[in-house]
């Protein structure tokens, strides 16, 4: 066979070798979250997103909250623990650009702080809901996501071909 038609059938196979050899998404890569609350859990208002970044929408999870303690769902370092207007928020920077925060919650950890899944970190207060909950709110680079992607409760979506 000429040196040329060899190269133009082996020219195709190298872009699938290289895709082979990325690094697949699985179930088993999704970021699994332990719920920031004890007990039960009841989301009482869901994620909405905004049909644009600066219109009204829920950036968030309404979390009902009998047991009151605050939980890290995942490691981190302290962001932010302070007071926004009239509120007492709670932000943890988990890296890779993702931040969770938390409010309304009476911090027991101070910025800077290093945090591990399932630590004590607040005290959750009245002042959100009709009940006692907490607002969760999670951004990936800046943007607003479901926390819901973060504690297993969306499914991953898979495109297939057209064809």
């Amino acid at each position: 066979m000429p040196h040329r038609l060899r190269a133009l059938l082996v020219l195709p196979v190298i872009p699938l070798l290289l895709l082979s050899a990325l690094p697949s998404a699985t179930a088993a890569d999704a970021p699994s979250w332990r719920w920031p609350v004890v007990g039960p859990r009841s989301v009482l208002r869901p994620f909405q997103a905004p049909p644009t970044p600066y219109a009204a929408g829920h950036r968030g999870l309404d979390i009902a909250a009998p047991d009151e303690r605050l939980l890290a769902p995942a490691s981190g370092t302290v962001r932010f623990a302070g007071v926004v207007v009239d509120r007492p928020v709670l932000s943890i920077d988990h890296g890779g650009g993702v931040v969770s925060s938390f409010e309304p919650v009476v911090a027991l950890v101070s910025r800077g702080d290093a945090v591990e899944r399932g630590e004590t970190i607040g005290t959750i207060i009245p002042g959100h809901c009709s009940e006692t909950c907490v607002h969760v709110g999670v951004r990936v680079d800046g943007q607003y996501v479901s926390p819901m992607a973060f504690f297993g409760g969306i499914p991953r979506a898979i495109l297939l071909p057209t064809r």
